[in-house]
């Protein structure tokens, strides 16, 4: 399989940026940039220019793309292609000879958030590879820590990179992918599992009923469990500090929580399932740094 970051565009403010940022990750991983772009249909060149505006419009895309991202990352090799097609199929279709394939999502007027299309939501739920999603606005300081004044830089350490962990179901590509991340960057990786305690089998309706001694039992084993999933990780990437944070609580706000402070949180979708879960949804809407989604078995 050919190595490659890909980076969706349109056009728009927010799939350049997401190029930029996806330019970034290219680096530092040491892999070539391919910037794509989906159209519908092809657009025939007439020599008329009033009818071949379109076609020319696309070819600047991309052009204008490459040239202001080589002249930021001179040593970066890119490639610009196009595709004809319908968008989702395309994209997943090209996630296939991708590491990673980026997206860019709208910011909500007013607030850090994601207004995420169909066409990201549909392929975050359908591709075989790892889609990150990247907020409009998103710049490079954006993923350090503050300096001594508390203004935005790049020359300071990477923030933690976040991982949420369902112990259910606790992928070694989820796991590979956030400690590959974390390690990429010389960051902390911070792993989180939210959980809650299991329904009572006898109840009385509409009175909440607490259980201490179990609640603490359960944490202690699943905290014992947490820490033998990522033991082996650990000695992989012996210079990755590790945190393991136990939240009680729902996953989507448990994660919302963790990705404050990250550079990057990354969270995990069943391969075999076309979709995306609540806890995703909120994450993808909702999260203020880029969020990567990792299907896995």
């Amino acid at each position: 399989m050919n190595r490659f970051v890909i980076a969706g565009l349109d056009g728009s403010r927010e799939s350049l940026d997401a190029a930029d940022w996806a330019a970034r990750e290219a680096v530092r991983r040491g892999l070539p940039l391919r910037l794509l772009h989906v159209a519908d249909a092809p657009h025939p060149r007439t020599g008329l220019p009033e009818l071949d505006v379109v076609g020319a419009r696309l070819d600047g895309i991309l052009n204008l793309a490459a040239i202001s991202l080589s002249y930021a990352h001179p040593t970066l090799e890119i490639h610009a292609r196009q595709h004809t097609g319908a968008p989702i199929p395309a994209l997943v279709d090209a996630a296939r000879e991708a590491e990673l394939l980026v997206l860019g999502s709208r910011g909500y007027s007013g607030f850090a958030a994601f207004m995420v299309g169909s066409v990201a939501l549909g392929v975050a739920a359908r591709t075989h590879g790892p889609v990150a999603l990247v907020r409009a606005g998103e710049l490079p300081e954006d993923a350090h820590e503050p300096d001594a004044d508390g203004a935005p830089t790049c020359t300071t350490p990477y923030r933690p990179v976040a991982l949420g962990l369902d112990l259910t179901r606790p992928s070694d590509e989820l796991l590979a992918y956030a400690f590959d991340a974390a390690a990429s960057r010389g960051a902390p990786l911070e792993v989180v599992h939210a959980w809650t305690l299991p329904p009572l089998s006898a109840y009385i309706p509409a009175v909440t009923v607490s259980v201490p001694g179990d609640s603490r039992e359960l944490e202690r084993n699943t905290l014992c469990s947490l820490s033998a999933v990522l033991r082996p990780w650990q000695r992989k990437f012996p210079d990755t500090p590790v945190r393991e944070r136990l939240v009680y609580g729902h996953a989507g706000h448990v994660l919302l929580k963790a990705s404050l402070g990250a550079s990057l949180l990354v969270i995990g979708r069943p391969r075999n399932v076309v979709r995306l879960g609540r806890a995703a949804h909120s994450v993808i809407h909702h999260v203020t740094c880029p969020v990567v989604v990792v299907p896995h078995d």
